[in-house]
């Protein structure tokens, strides 16, 4: 009977495979069928051919790039090992399946333009289906990425349940080991008392202000709140992956209103979009990932989101506008210009 682990590891390779493969077939697919109907409908040698086409791409490269790298990686543990802050099998998918993709996708536009001889006769909306296809696979590569490392039976603690345990523990700790010193050592004599002007040169002198305690978070033992409060990290991982990449997808979505793809707005709409995918190349530890995420998806989306609004009106949300500014700000403001004396000063009041 086959192990557990060796179940886990066929189930993530289909999956991976499948999220890898289907999406450049399905946007070819589309691809084929519009630029059929600007031919002679009853002949399908040219829909066929780009069909072929299509597959014989994902052959090649599922045989030349996909497959060795599957098995490098596996074999030589070694070598997975020294790779740090980057995720090959992500790489492969962003340049491999979701860059083919979003040609592709831009290319249907085109040709439907072509057919009708203006944007006038195009339909309200794009089809949906090949672009959630292509971002669904992605973020379902990328959560299996994740979960490699995790057991998929069991229960895993969330990584603020272990940081709160950690801190409550070393919080008992240091209580205990104050209250033993104090119970084993005598007081020591109380000093003179001094002016006000002695202790103010003193207290300049003194070593940084200990932070502000936050607020005290509520813990339940028992009873149905207790069963509600429960966080297992594996589940996290399914829910935080679709919220960071909610502001791409919305901007993809973006491209399939009628004002955006009837004008020259598509092409920066798509190329903004993947240049963001690209951060998910990175681990989700590496260091450069929140500046990465300033200047590959808040920063660009700014220009594009305001153009788009004082182009075509609001077909993008205001939401998504504010959220890239106050994300970039407030980046830049507590990341470097808190360094400055003038921002520098420490804050004795929580409010």
């Amino acid at each position: 009977m086959a192990s557990g682990r060796l179940i886990k590891l066929v189930v993530f390779e289909l999956l991976e495979f499948a999220a890898f493969s289907i999406p450049t077939l399905v946007v070819v697919e589309q691809f084929a069928t519009a630029y059929q109907s600007s031919r002679n409908r009853a002949e399908k040698t040219h829909y066929w051919l780009i069909v072929s086409c299509s597959i014989a791409y994902v052959a090649s490269v599922t045989l030349l790039i996909w497959v060795p790298v599957k098995v490098l990686l596996y074999k030589k543990r070694h070598l997975a090992k020294k790779i740090k802050g980057w995720r090959p099998v992500l790489m492969m998918c962003v340049v491999l399946t979701t860059l083919p993709s979003f040609s592709f996708s831009i290319a249907v536009t085109e040709v439907q333009k072509n057919i009708n001889g203006s944007t006038n006769n195009l339909p309200d909306t794009l089809p949906d289906l090949p672009v959630s296809l292509v971002l669904t696979s992605l973020i379902l590569v990328d959560i299996i990425e994740q979960l490699r490392t995790y057991s998929l039976r069991g229960r895993q603690k969330s990584n603020e349940d272990r940081h709160i345990h950690a801190t409550t523990l070393q919080q008992v700790r240091t209580v205990t080991h104050d209250t033993r010193q104090n119970e084993g050592t005598p007081a020591p004599p109380q000093p003179a008392r001094r002016t006000e002007a002695s202790l103010a040169p003193a207290a300049t002198t003194q070593g940084p202000a200990p932070e502000l305690a936050g607020p005290q978070e509520l813990s339940f033992q028992s009873g149905i709140l207790r069963a509600m409060s429960q966080r297992d990290v594996r589940a996290e991982i399914f829910l935080w992956n679709f919220v960071l990449w909610a502001d791409t997808i919305e901007m993809v979505r973006v491209a399939g209103h009628h004002a955006v793809y009837k004008s020259a707005w598509l092409f920066p709409v798509y190329l903004f979009s993947f240049i963001s995918l690209l951060r998910m190349i990175l681990t989700p530890q590496n260091p450069l990932l929140n500046s990465l995420g300033i200047m590959l998806q808040d920063l660009p989306f700014i220009f594009v989101r305001l153009g788009l609004v004082i182009d075509l009106g609001t077909v993008t949300p205001v939401l998504g506008l504010c959220k890239n500014i106050l994300v970039t700000l407030s980046y830049i403001y507590f990341n470097y210009l808190t360094k400055f004396r003038v921002f520098s000063t420490f804050e004795l009041s929580s409010f």
